[in-house]
C-alpha cells in the first residue's frame, strides 16, 4: 500500500512537473493563434502562417486537415505520423518542438470536436492570443449538441480570456459575442468586402474570399501590411483538402473533377455543388458521395442536402454504400440515378463517370476523404493521374 501510494505521488509530482514545462514553452512563443469552426480551418490556417512568414514573422503551423501536417518557419511540410489516432495530447509536443526553433508565432489548428476537449485544447494547451472561428455551421451534432446553436457554443470555447477574436461568422455572431464579452475578449466579424476576383484568381487553386478575408484581418492585427500579406497567401501550399479542379480529355469526352471532400458538412458541400454547377448548361452533373461506416449519420445528411441542388446522377462510393443507397431510395432519389459501387478499383469509378458522360460532365466528389484505406483519397489520386496520364501521352504526340 505504501509502495502504491508513494508510486501515485511521484506520478502527480511527474505530470505537475511536464505541465509547467509545457506552460514555460507556450509563454516562450508571443503570438498564438488558435483556430476554430465547421469548415475551413485548415485553410485559414495555412493563409495566415504564409501570410506571417511573408512579413518578416518566423511563424510555425499546425493543421489537422486531410492529412495531419507541420508547416515549418520555411514553409516546407512535415507529417504528423500517429500510431493510435488523434489526441489532443499532440498539442504538446507540438510546442516542445516549437520552443527549441523560438518563432515569433504558432498558429494552431484545434483539433477537438468534443467540447470538453475543445475547451481543454484552449485552456491547457494552446493559450491563444489571437482566436480565430471561421464560420458556425451544423456539423458533428452527435458530439456538439443537435442545433447550430450548440455548434456555435461548442466552438465558442477556444475564445480566450483578455484576448481577441476573429470570425467570418454572421448568424451567429451575437452568441460569440456574448460569450468574448464575458471572457474580456474583444472581437471582430470580418465580412468579405475588398478581395477582388482577380486577386483570388491568383491562387493555384480555388479559395474562399471569406477564407482570405479573414485570414488578411489577423494578419493586419500583427501589424503586416495587406499587399505583403496576400502576395505570401498565394504563394502558399494549400491543404491536401483544398478545393481542386482537374480537367480530364479522354476519348473525346471532357471530364471536369472538382475535389469537395473537405467540405463534409450539409451547409457547405451544397454551397459548393451550386457555386460550381450553377452556370452549367448541357452537360452531365455527377456526385460521388464517399462514405465511412462510422459516419453513417454525416452520410445520410448530406443525401438529404441533395434535394437542393440539381444532379443527374449519384454514385456512392465507400464502406456503406448499401445503407446509404437505401436511405437514398426511401427519401426520393431515383433508382435510374443511383449506383452503389463501394470500393472497388478506382479505375472502374472512373470508367462508371466516363460511361455516364455523353460529352462532357463536372463530377464533384463529397463526402468522407478518409475511412478504410482512405477511398476519398484514392479517387482523387486516381482523377488526378489522369491528367498525368493525358499530358505524358501529349508529350508523345
Amino acid at each position: 500500500m505504501t509502495v502504491l501510494i508513494i508510486a501515485t505521488l511521484l506520478l502527480i509530482l511527474h505530470w505537475g512537473l511536464e505541465y509547467r514545462r509545457h506552460c514555460l514553452n507556450v509563454a516562450s512563443i508571443p503570438i498564438r493563434i488558435h483556430v476554430n469552426g465547421t469548415r475551413g480551418k485548415s485553410s485559414v490556417t495555412r493563409l495566415i502562417a504564409a501570410g506571417l512568414r511573408a512579413g518578416g514573422k518566423k511563424t510555425l503551423a499546425k493543421t489537422t486537415g486531410t492529412l495531419p501536417r507541420v508547416i515549418l518557419d520555411d514553409g516546407r511540410e512535415a507529417a504528423i505520423i500517429r500510431l493510435q489516432g488523434a489526441n489532443i495530447i499532440e498539442q504538446k509536443y507540438i510546442f516542445r518542438y516549437a520552443a527549441k526553433v523560438k518563432p515569433d508565432a504558432i498558429v494552431i489548428e484545434c483539433m477537438a470536436v468534443n467540447p470538453v476537449f475543445q475547451w481543454l485544447t484552449e485552456r491547457k494547451f494552446v493559450k491563444s492570443t489571437i482566436s480565430v472561428i471561421t464560420n458556425c455551421r451544423p456539423d458533428h451534432l452527435d458530439l456538439m449538441g443537435n442545433s447550430v446553436q450548440s455548434v456555435t457554443l461548442s466552438l465558442a470555447n477556444t475564445i480566450p480570456t483578455g484576448g481577441v477574436c476573429y470570425t467570418s461568422e454572421v448568424a451567429q455572431y451575437p452568441i460569440l459575442k456574448k460569450v468574448a464579452d464575458s471572457r474580456n475578449c474583444k472581437i471582430h466579424k470580418v465580412v468579405p468586402s475588398d478581395v477582388t476576383a482577380e486577386e483570388l484568381a491568383k491562387f493555384h487553386y480555388i479559395e474562399h474570399k471569406e477564407n482570405v478575408q479573414l485570414a488578411l484581418a489577423v494578419c493586419a492585427e500583427v501589424g503586416i501590411p495587406r499587399e505583403v500579406a496576400l502576395k505570401g497567401m498565394q504563394q502558399s501550399h494549400p491543404d491536401p483538402g483544398a478545393l481542386k479542379k482537374y480537367l480530364i480529355s479522354d476519348r473525346g469526352k471532357q471530364i471536369h473533377f472538382y475535389n469537395v471532400f473537405a467540405a463534409n458538412d450539409p451547409e457547405s458541400t451544397v454551397y459548393i455543388i451550386n457555386m460550381v454547377t450553377e452556370k452549367l448548361k448541357n452537360v452531365e452533373k455527377i456526385i460521388i458521395l464517399n462514405s465511412r461506416a462510422d459516419r453513417l449519420f454525416r452520410s445520410q445528411q448530406l443525401i438529404d442536402s441533395l434535394s437542393g441542388v440539381e444532379y443527374d446522377y449519384l454514385i456512392l462510393t465507400g464502406e456503406i454504400p448499401e445503407k446509404i443507397e437505401a436511405y437514398a431510395l426511401a427519401h426520393g432519389v431515383k433508382r435510374e440515378r443511383l449506383f452503389a459501387l463501394g470500393q472497388p478499383l478506382t479505375e472502374k469509378i472512373y470508367q462508371k463517370v466516363w460511361d455516364l458522360t455523353e460529352n462532357e460532365a463536372h463530377v464533384l466528389g463529397i463526402g468522407n476523404i478518409a475511412g478504410e484505406y482512405k477511398y476519398g483519397a484514392q479517387i482523387v489520386a486516381h482523377f488526378k493521374h489522369k491528367i498525368l496520364k493525358e499530358n505524358k501521352g501529349a508529350d508523345r504526340g
